[in-house]
């Protein structure tokens, strides 16, 4: 299985979007989802996680 490199920043911006959301990551199987409308099916994505706030 590929690993994918996760790169940690402090700020992103984002142009051109069609749509943002926010959702909650569920357990699937061994492993988590996050769902989204059917419109976006075969679109590219960006997932961004959020440090908890300690």
């Amino acid at each position: 299985m590929k690993k994918v490199q996760v790169v940690e920043a402090n700020e992103i911006t984002v142009r051109n979007i069609q749509a943002y959301m926010e959702r909650v990551v569920t357990k699937f199987g061994s492993g988590a989802k996050v769902d989204c409308p059917k419109e976006f099916l075969g679109k590219k994505v960006y997932l961004i996680i959020e440090k908890d706030e300690e």
